[in-house]
């Protein structure tokens, strides 16, 4: 818009002063044609009127140009003599012209009233020995002038018109196929931001091809980056368990000694807090790495049916369903390992505190979709449900867990602009409600 709109601005500025000035020099140079002829045909009419014996007046001939005997044709003129009777052209049917412009013997011209309106008027006198001064006045409408020069703007503003239209149509041209590979771009870009894509697809022009190399060897670089993080994350864990589970071991050992039963409790009661801090970091680690990466999406529809399967042989006694409306779209951007772990954690929470069964429901509104994870158990009240989200906070000590689920629920979920809530369920029955929003992206084609 802004290419197209400095074009429209050039444009009018182009062809407005492309008007401006031709109409002022066409003007300029029909005003001189008009007056040059009249200079001539004073010249022409004071050479060919003679003065007879007595003062009669005749000519030898018309002049030469006969638009002077057509009526009223706006050309005219006239020849006087002192107290004796004018001779007028042929064209001059009614009224008079005003001899007064003819006042000496050199050509003077003014704007004067004439038969048919304002007229230029050109006079001169010439005395003739023993008769008198004979005055010669001859005179074209100035309408006639106007009417040629009004005529060539309306033909030259129809040609600017359709100069200007060609131009610009020119310019829409130029700017639609000129910047369709950056349109072509940012759709490509869409695909990549909303996981249609993993890289910046398509054929592109020398000038713009360097760029989309880069940023494609960007994201590989960000995408080899993000699984090595992965990879040593788990690295980190797996080296750092082992140290711990010996540290444990021997603290647990030492505990049952009376003399260093409180250096083990200690011991223990630390070891059990660099466990809770390491599996929250790395979960933390996982989930920022990973996150609104290019092409990150994934299906919650795929991704429940092993989770509930899991579920289920992990709670046998418990019920699990889902509740998905046929059709709907259930792709999040999210990656899956992600989007398995948050569900992971509710799922096993829901579980643990359900006393007979847990249902999964899913809805989309407005291109947020919710997932919500009800269960009939004892609910949560307002205060613990601030608590619950704390790094190892364990509602219960009885029930088994590291207190990091929620927790780490919770960072997964910040990581993706996603909102976790606790609350009473809305359907009004006893138990808790986990709720999961996630807003939509852009579509793919931008």
């Amino acid at each position: 818009m802004r290419i197209l709109l400095a074009t429209l601005l050039w444009v009018t500025l182009g062809i407005g002063g492309v008007w401006y000035s031709a109409t002022r020099l066409f003007a300029k140079h029909v005003e001189q044609s008009y007056h040059e002829e009249l200079e001539v045909h004073i010249k022409e009419l004071a050479a060919l009127v003679r003065v007879g014996p007595g003062g009669n007046l005749g000519m030898d001939r018309p002049l030469s140009d006969p638009r002077y005997l057509v009526p009223l044709s706006g050309f005219y003129w006239q020849v006087s003599l002192d107290g004796r009777e004018t001779m007028r052209s042929a064209s001059m049917t009614r009224g008079s012209l005003d001899e007064s412009v003819a006042h000496d013997s050199s050509i003077h011209h003014h704007v004067e009233s004439g038969p048919t309106g304002p007229a230029i008027t050109y006079g001169l006198i010439r005395r003739v020995p023993g008769v008198g001064d004979v005055h010669y006045v001859i005179a074209t409408d100035e309408r006639l002038l106007d009417e040629t020069i009004a005529r060539f703007e309306r033909e030259l503003v129809v040609w600017l018109a359709a100069l200007a239209a060609a131009l610009v149509a020119t310019g829409i041209v130029l700017v639609t196929f000129g910047l369709h590979p950056l349109d072509k771009l940012t759709a490509a870009t869409a695909r990549l931001r909303s996981g249609a894509a993993t890289r910046l697809e398509g054929d592109y022009p020398t000038e713009i091809a360097p760029l989309v190399a880069d940023l494609n060897a960007f994201i590989d670089h960000n995408r080899t980056t993000v699984e090595r993080a992965r990879v040593e994350a788990g690295n980190l864990a797996h080296a750092l368990r082992t140290p711990l589970a010996v540290i444990t071991d021997e603290a647990e050992r030492l505990s049952q000694d009376t003399r260093t039963a409180d250096a083990a409790g200690v011991l223990l009661t630390q070891s059990q807090i660099m466990v809770q801090q390491i599996e929250f970091r790395l979960a933390r680690a996982r989930s920022a790495a990973s996150a609104r990466g290019p092409g990150t999406t994934s299906r919650v529809c795929e991704a429940l049916p092993p989770l509930l399967s899991a579920m289920r042989r992990l709670h046998p006694d418990k019920t699990f369903d889902t509740s998905i409306p046929d059709g709907l779209d259930t792709t999040v951007p999210i990656d899956a390992v992600d989007l398995s772990e948050l569900l992971a954690i509710l799922l096993d929470n829901a579980g643990k505190w359900s006393r007979e069964a847990v249902t999964v429901g899913l809805a989309r509104t407005d291109g947020t979709l919710q997932i919500r994870v009800l269960d009939d158990g004892p609910g949560l009240t307002a205060k613990q449900v601030t608590e619950a989200f704390k790094i190892g906070t364990r509602l219960d000590p009885a029930m088994p867990g590291s207190g990091l689920g929620l927790a780490i629920a919770q960072d997964i979920a910040a990581a993706y602009g996603l909102t976790v809530d606790l609350g009473a369920r809305a359907d009004g029955k006893p138990g808790l409600e986990a709720l999961v929003t996630i807003p939509g992206r852009p579509p793919a084609d931008g």
